[in-house]
């Protein structure tokens, strides 16, 4: 018998759902030949799952000096998207679930965040500093148009005049605009679209639930019109795969509206290197060796270097030709580079706590 090689699901960017890295337990199908046909033609396309978590603490902390960010706020777990080369799909371990499908089918919804959130907000002794919305997964995939967990904590940053940034790859985030602009105004607000390619097909096989990009770009737009600092993010670059639209999408962003640029370069930590292999095996077969040739290139000769000073651009003569080729299109477009503005956080308001005393006080 042979272990059943794994295909394309319609829909989705992980093709098989490998246990993470803390399980003790493997599973491996084995084709024996009989009515493989039948069963592959019966098998059901995953549903996705989302059940609701209460958190205790909504409002992580970082101290990593390639992240420009010190605070984040993530509503899901798990990201509906599917991009394949996620790097967060290996957070689902610690869920005891899959890096593969479960990390965009089997999703947790923190239904208590805008309670959470206001009340470490209103915590003695609380500095305000800029809160990333969507440093792990997308605040925007498709569940939040019903949780709404999102916009409840847009809602409460805006009443207390928090300062934040917000990175997507989904239109819907245009339907706050009725919060964000206002925000923008006080500058309390900038906002990140990732586009990584314009090629509907390829982003259709990389992202499979995201946004399209010409529909992104539109969100850019929408953005940008409505008074609210936008950039985008070239993110992330896979050599020999869509390292070709860089100048492109630049070009395009900057017709769109958007003032700000940055990029990064794939990463594969832990069981991500196994999962982007097998969807270079599945839909770029003739081209997988080539990616991987270049990606370790980038890495030290490793599928994924860690080190701080270079796991987000990449070092070596092909990492050096993307950031100059990065460098050149923002000259030409005006760009300013991909940080954090100074946003307002003088203007912070503590929220009441539910206390019959709060507001004496």
């Amino acid at each position: 018998m042979q272990a059943m090689p794994p295909s394309r699901i319609k829909g989705r960017g992980a093709a098989s759902n490998p246990e993470g890295r803390f399980e003790s337990v493997r599973h491996q199908a084995e084709d024996d030949g009989w009515q493989r046909a039948l069963l592959d033609e019966r098998a059901p396309r995953p549903r996705t799952e989302v059940s609701e978590e209460r958190a205790r603490s909504v409002i992580t902390r970082n101290d990593s000096p390639d992240i420009a960010f010190e605070q984040a706020l993530n509503p899901y777990r798990g990201c509906e998207h599917g991009c394949i080369y996620c790097f967060a799909r290996p957070s689902h371990g610690y869920l005891n679930l899959s890096p593969g499908l479960d990390f965009e089918t089997r999703l947790r919804a923190k239904g208590n965040l805008a309670e959470v959130l206001r009340a470490e907000l209103a915590k003695p002794g609380y500095v305000p500093r800029p809160i990333n919305i969507g440093s792990n997964t997308d605040p925007y995939q498709p569940i939040e148009k019903q949780w709404r967990l999102t916009r409840a904590a847009l809602e409460v940053l805006a009443e207390c005049r928090h300062p934040c940034t917000i990175v997507t790859k989904n239109a819907l985030v245009e339907r706050d605009l009725d919060l964000l602009a206002p925000m923008a105004r006080a500058g309390l607000v900038q906002v990140f679209v990732s586009v990584n390619s314009l090629d509907n097909q390829l982003a259709a096989r990389l992202e499979p639930r995201a946004t399209a990009p010409h529909r992104r770009l539109q969100a850019v737009r929408a953005l940008a019109g409505a008074g609210v600092p936008t950039g985008v993010l070239v993110a992330p670059i896979i050599p020999a795969l869509n390292d070709r639209d860089m100048e492109a999408v630049l070009e395009r962003a900057a017709e769109a509206g958007a003032n700000m640029a940055g990029y990064t370069v794939v990463r594969l930590p832990w069981e991500l290197k196994a999962l982007f292999r097998e969807w270079l095996a599945i839909h770029v077969p003739q081209r997988a060796e080539h990616v991987m040739s270049l990606v370790r290139q980038m890495n030290a000769g490793r599928d994924y270097d860690p080190d701080f000073r270079t796991r987000m651009r990449g070092q070596g003569p092909f990492a050096e030709l993307l950031r100059r080729r990065f460098e050149v299109a923002c000259r030409r477009h005006g760009f300013a580079r991909a940080r954090t503005l100074r946003l307002d956080a003088t203007r912070f308001i503590p929220p009441w706590k539910d206390s019959p005393q709060g507001a004496l006080f």
